[in-house]
């Protein structure tokens, strides 16, 4: 493991800049080519320093494995969950494992509230330019 951070928003997954003579953590002789965000929490995750050939390795672990489970959210089995973060609890809150209806049924949430306040605002834009 090549760190440990405090609070982070980004997801696991995430791609990090690499400091200057980094070594692969599995590979020492190697050097790093990618700094990989691994298990992430509310206080802040582990980074993985990999070569190329781990990273391509991961890669294919991660395309080939079983996303399923159950949604955190509305606990549901699902075929496919991703990691997901509520807003409400801010960018660097907890990480979910969600599924997709759930996020849309977020995002549609998000875009009702959206459309309100959009709609109280536009009562006031004549205040604001007319001429009189």
């Amino acid at each position: 493991m090549a760190d440990v951070t405090g609070p982070i928003s980004t997801l696991p997954g995430a791609s990090h800049n690499l400091p200057a003579g980094t070594m692969c953590d599995d590979h020492p002789d190697r050097p790093a080519y990618r700094r990989i965000q691994g298990e992430t929490d509310s206080m802040g995750c582990e980074m993985h320093d990999l070569c190329k050939e781990c990273v391509d390795a991961m890669r294919e672990a991660v395309a080939n494995a079983d996303h399923s489970g159950t949604c955190d959210w509305c606990h549901q089995h699902r075929d496919f969950l991703s990691p997901h973060r509520d807003f409400e609890e801010g960018s660097s809150g907890r990480v979910y494992d969600v599924c997709r209806p759930c996020r849309q049924a977020e995002s549609a949430r998000l875009q009702e509230e959206l459309d309100e306040h959009d709609d109280d605002d536009s009562r006031y834009a004549s205040d604001f330019y007319d001429d009189d």
